[in-house]
C-alpha cells in the first residue's frame, strides 16, 4: 500500500473542498426534495447518511483499486427530479424505483455496454430533459423575491460577486453568506445546532409501474448522461484511461444498499471530480488518487454527523434552501441549454423535450421528465431521423 507515501496536503485539501462544494450546492436540492416529501428530520438524517456513506465507500474503494481520483456522489439531477414527484410519489415507491435504477445501471456496467447505450440517446434530447428538470429551480430563485426579497437579493448579489472573484469556491462562500444573511435579515437561529450522530432508518421498498416510468427510467437517463458521461469525460481529459465498467458497476452496487435507507443513486461526480483530477490536487497524476480517497473519508465523516447537517439546514428559512439550490444549479442549467442548442441537427425535437419537461405536467400518473423524453423522441423520429429507402430486388 503506497497511500502513506503518496499522500499530500494539496490532495487532501482537494478532497475536502470537493465535499464542501457538494454539501454547499447539491445537498440543498436534496433538502428541497425532503421538504416536498414532507418527511421528518429523522428520516431526512437517514437520507443524508445514506448518500454520504454511498459516496464515501464507492469513492474510497475505486480510488484505491484503480489508483485514479474517482469521486462519487449522489445524482443531483435525479434529486431535482424527486422534487417534481413528491408528495404524490410515496417514499416506499421512491425506494423501489431506486432499486430498479440500480439494477438497470448494474446490468449496463457489468456488460460493458455503457458507451453503446449513450450513443443510442440523441445528445440534444438528453440535455434538454436535464435542462427542463433543473429549470424550475432557477425560477424559484426569483419567486422567492416575493416572500424574502432582502435575503434573495443579497444571495443573488453574493453569488455574482463570488462567481466573478473566485468561481471555484463561490458555492462555499455563497453558503456562508446566505446563512449570515438568513440570521441577520430573517431572524434564523443557529442555537439549536449541536453534534448529532446519524440514525439510519430502514425503508420498505414498493414497486409500481408509475414510479418505474416516472422516476426509475428518467433517473437512469440523467445518471448516465448527466453524471457518468461527463464524469468519465473529465477522467479521460485529465489523462486517465480508466474503463467505465468498474466505476459504473461499483457505484450501482453501492446504490443497492443505500437505497433502503433513502439514498438516491450513487454516481460518478462531474463538477467536483474536476477539483480532484486537476494539477492543484497534485503535480503527479499518479498520486492524485489520494484526493479521491480523502474525498471519501470526508464524506464518511459527513455521514456520521448527518444529524448536525440536517439541524443546520432545517434551522434556516425554506426560501434559503430554494435560493441556494437554484443559484447552485445555474451552471448546470446553462451548460445543458448550451448543449442542446448546439445540436442543430435535431434542435426542434430538443426544444419540445425541454418545454414538455419544464412544464411539470403529470399525466396518467407519470411525471413530466417521462413525457418530455417520450414526446421528444417522437419528435426526433418524425422530424429529424433519416430513413433509408428500401431496395426491392426483382427475382
Amino acid at each position: 500500500m503506497q497511500l502513506h507515501k503518496d499522500w499530500s496536503v494539496p490532495a487532501i485539501t482537494a478532497g475536502f473542498v470537493a465535499v464542501l462544494v457538494s454539501y454547499s450546492g447539491p445537498l440543498a436540492i436534496f433538502f428541497q426534495a425532503a421538504q416536498s416529501a414532507e418527511i421528518s428530520t429523522t428520516m431526512m438524517t437517514s437520507w443524508v447518511w445514506a448518500i454520504s456513506i454511498g459516496a464515501a465507500i464507492s469513492g474510497i474503494l475505486l480510488s484505491l483499486w484503480l489508483r485514479v481520483p474517482v469521486v462519487t456522489a449522489w445524482s443531483a439531477p435525479g434529486t431535482a427530479l424527486l422534487v417534481t414527484l413528491f408528495p404524490e410519489l410515496s417514499l416506499n415507491e421512491a425506494v423501489g424505483a431506486y432499486l430498479t435504477t440500480a439494477m438497470i445501471i448494474f446490468l449496463i456496467g457489468i456488460t460493458g455496454s455503457f458507451d453503446r447505450i449513450i450513443q443510442m440517446i440523441p445528445p440534444g434530447i438528453a440535455s434538454a430533459m436535464m435542462a427542463g428538470i433543473l429549470f424550475q429551480f432557477g425560477i424559484d430563485v426569483f419567486v422567492s423575491l416575493e416572500s424574502v426579497p432582502a435575503l434573495a437579493i443579497g444571495m443573488i448579489i453574493a453569488y455574482l460577486v463570488f462567481k466573478r472573484l473566485t468561481p471555484r469556491y463561490s458555492l462555499m462562500l455563497l453558503l456562508v453568506a446566505g446563512i449570515t444573511l438568513a440570521v441577520l435579515l430573517e431572524g434564523a437561529s443557529l442555537e439549536g445546532i449541536s453534534v448529532q450522530f446519524a440514525e439510519p432508518q430502514f425503508i420498505r421498498p414498493e414497486w409500481t409501474w408509475s414510479a418505474t416510468l416516472s422516476l426509475a427510467i428518467p433517473l437512469v437517463m440523467v445518471s448516465l448522461t448527466g453524471q457518468f458521461l461527463p464524469g468519465m469525460a473529465i477522467l479521460r481529459t485529465s489523462g486517465y484511461s480508466t474503463p467505465a465498467k468498474p466505476i459504473v458497476t461499483v457505484a450501482s452496487l453501492t446504490s443497492f444498499v443505500t437505497a433502503f435507507f433513502g439514498g438516491i443513486t450513487t454516481v460518478i461526480a462531474a463538477i467536483t471530480a474536476a477539483i480532484c483530477t486537476s494539477k492543484e490536487a497534485h503535480e503527479d497524476p499518479g498520486k492524485r488518487y489520494v484526493a479521491g480517497v480523502a474525498n471519501g473519508v470526508f464524506y464518511l465523516i459527513g455521514g456520521v454527523f448527518a444529524g448536525t447537517i440536517v439541524a443546520l439546514f432545517t434551522s434556516l428559512p425554506g426560501e434559503f434552501v430554494a435560493v441556494l439550490a437554484g443559484l447552485a444549479l445555474i451552471g448546470a442549467i446553462s451548460s445543458n441549454i448550451s448543449a442542446f442548442a448546439a445540436e442543430k441537427s435535431h434542435l426542434e425535437a430538443s426544444v419540445i423535450t425541454f418545454i414538455a419537461t419544464a412544464s411539470g405536467v403529470s399525466f396518467l400518473g407519470l411525471g413530466s421528465a417521462f413525457w418530455g423524453v417520450v414526446v421528444g423522441a417522437l419528435a426526433y423520429n418524425v422530424l429529424h431521423r433519416r430513413y433509408r429507402p428500401v431496395n426491392h430486388k426483382t427475382q
